[in-house]
This record gives C-alpha cells, structure tokens and sequence, in this order.
C-alpha cells in the first residue's frame, strides 16, 4: 500500500509542478497578493461590544455607561466584577473593549478636577480599535460638554482648569493599531483556502476530463489510497505556503509571531481539512475543469465576505451570523490572529479546533461518498 501511496503522490506532484503556470499559482501569487494586500487593503466597521468595568457605581458613571449604550455604537455584553475578566473577554473576542471607570469618578467630577476612565481596546482588530477609539472620545466630549452646561457655565467667570473626564486608552495585543498586523495574518487563510479548494476542486475531474481515471481504477489502488494521493500533495502545498507567508509576515512586515508556530500549524492542518473536503467534493460533483473552477470561485467568494475578515460578523443578521459556523474560514481567522497577536494557545482556542476538525470531517465523508457513487 505505501508503494502505491508513493507513486501516487509522486505523480501528483509532478503533474501539478511540472506546468509552469501551475507553480506560478502555487508560489508566485501568494507572495505577490501578501504583499500588495498587506500594503492596500482598508476597510471601516462599525458595530462593536463592549464590556464595562464600574468601580465607582454612581449616578455619574452610570451617566457615561448610558452614553456609550445609547449611542448606537456600542453594545455592552458583559458586566466586568474583577480584574482578571478584563484579560478574559479580550483574550475570547467576547468583547472588542473594555470601558474602566476608576473609583471617585463622581467625587472628582464633584470637585472639578479630572475624573479618570480608561478603555481598554482589543488591538489585534486594528481598525475596529481605531473606530472605537473615535466613537468613544466623541461620547465622551459630548458628557464633558453637558458637565461644562449644567456646572460650570452658570458660575459668572469661573474657569475650567481640566476637562471634566480624562478617557485614557490602551490598545492591547497591537499598541500601535498597525493595519497590517491585523490584514497579513488574514491574507494567510485566504490563500491557504484559494490554493487547496482551488487546486483540489480540479483534482478527480482532470482524471475524467482526459480520460485516465478508468485506467486509474483497473489498478490495484484502492479509494483510499486514491483519496491520499489526490489530497496529501495539496496539504504539503498548504503547509508549505503558510510557512513561507508567515516568514514575510514575521520578518518583512514585522508581525509579531507571539505564540507557538507549531499550534499554528495543527490549526492549519484542521483548516485543511475541511478546505480540501470542499474542493475533493467538488471535484466530484463537476464534468469539466472549468466546472470546478467556477463553482469553486462560487463557494470561495461567500467564504470570505462571512468570514469576519472584510465585514465585521456582529454586524450581520443573525440568522446569517449562525451560518458563519459552518464556515472554516471563521474558525481559522480566530486562530491565526490569537496565535499572531496574543500568544494564544489550547485553553482558549480549542473551540475553533474543534469546530475545524467536525468541519473537515464532514466534507471529507461527503467527498468521499460521493466519490464511491461515482465510481459504483
């Protein structure tokens, strides 16, 4: 069996690299797009949660919370009790910031000095940090305008020495909200996907499409072995071309690689699975090469806009954002930014393995169903 696994993956191999354009494809266009992408793309978001920590709990800081909540632009899901929550909801992605309103909040405003609050931004989403960054100073200059009205404006000739609140912030997992810490690490899923569906997508209808799979099946290789085969090499490619993005990102673009290099890898493995399930599925349901490529542009392209990399995910119904979790490339945007950018490891990141490995699961049992249907 493993001689045959050998020649079958000998073969892809050197059907897949011996075609110029091919191997253009495969090495030259993710280098390319990582670095146009990592230097241009741009995008705004717009909805943003937000968990609270209140140490003061006076009619004044509950003032400021109410501000924030009914702006529109903050929805508050989580009411902080401790200090450790805060590294807790931002580690999860629960919440993209976290207001802190000091104790004496109420007691300075009373008194006319500074009153001190801190939010505490989850910077591995750089542009969302930088949006809410811009709403939060705008609700806070409106509360400090409304406390300049009703306190200081009436008192004939007195002057404000310091703006009513301070709001101090602090952008965690990227201090300096740098674009491309939060775009380069997301062009990784998205090749990753376009290089294995793609691929894979053309993987058993080539054997049809020039007329070698019946001379493929009077062999002694088994499904299994012909599954491995048309798989394994594709995986390699992966494996290959995360490993090359990841040096651009690390050493070109300066993105910081603060977890295990080795977990990213298990991730991608997971992720590969479910992305070659879609494209050996494919594969099997098109006639022609041009048939796989079409329906696999066809699935790729609503991957991505449900992924969270383009369009913030809380932004979408709800019905839509329950659909997201069939998708893999949500689950892998998850992992390689909480790898990149936080250092994260098993204990907070399992969910998203776990839903990678159901996932691929899933299209490799379908792919090969249907392979066995075909070839009955």
């Amino acid at each position: 069996m493993l001689e045959r696994l050998l020649r079958m993956l000998i073969k892809e191999f050197t059907q897949v690299l011996r075609n110029p354009r091919m191997r253009a494809v495969v090495f030259v266009m993710p280098v390319v797009q990582v670095l146009i992408i990592g230097y241009a793309v741009n995008t705004d978001v717009r909805h943003v949660p937000l968990a609270v920590y209140d140490l003061d709990r006076t009619p004044a800081s509950r003032d400021l919370l109410a501000r924030f909540e009914g702006s529109g632009c903050f929805d508050v899901v989580r009411r902080i009790q401790g200090e450790g929550d805060i590294q807790t909801v931002l580690d999860a992605g629960s919440a993209k910031a976290v207001l802190r309103i000091n104790r004496g909040f109420a007691e300075d405003l009373d008194g006319g000095r500074s009153a001190q609050a801190q939010l505490l931004l989850d910077g591995s989403d750089s542009n969302t940090a930088s949006v809410i960054l811009g709403y939060a100073a705008r609700i806070t200059a409106d509360f400090n305008r409304t406390i300049i009205e009703q306190r200081f404006a009436k008192t004939a000739g007195m002057r404000l020495e310091a703006e009513p609140v301070a709001l101090a912030w602090r952008a965690w997992f990227n201090p300096n909200l740098d674009s491309r810490n939060f775009f380069v690490p997301g062009v990784l899923a998205m090749l990753v996907a376009v290089i294995s569906i793609i691929l894979s997508s053309m993987a058993i209808v080539r054997e049809r499409e020039i007329g070698t799979m019946e001379q493929i099946m009077v062999t002694p290789i088994g499904r299994l072995e012909f599954i491995l085969g048309k798989t394994i090499p594709f995986a390699l490619i992966g494996f290959l071309d995360v490993a090359l993005i990841t040096v651009i990102a690390v050493f070109w673009f300066q993105v910081p690689l603060l977890g295990n290099p080795l977990f990213l890898f298990l991730g991608t493995g997971l992720y590969l699975l479910s992305t070659l399930g879609v494209g050996l599925f494919i594969s099997t349901v098109s006639t022609t090469q041009q048939q796989a490529m079409m329906t696999a542009f066809f699935f790729m392209l609503p991957a991505f806009m449900l992924s969270g990399f383009v369009y913030p995910i809380a932004n979408m119904p709800v019905v839509v954002q329950w659909v997201t979790y069939l998708n893999p490339l949500r689950h892998y945007l998850v992992i390689i930014r909480g790898v990149f950018l936080k250092g994260l490891g098993m204990e907070v990141l399992w969910p998203q393995l776990l839903a990678l490995a159901v996932l691929g699961c899933i299209m490799l049992a379908l792919a090969a169903g249907r392979f066995r249907k075909t070839m009955a």
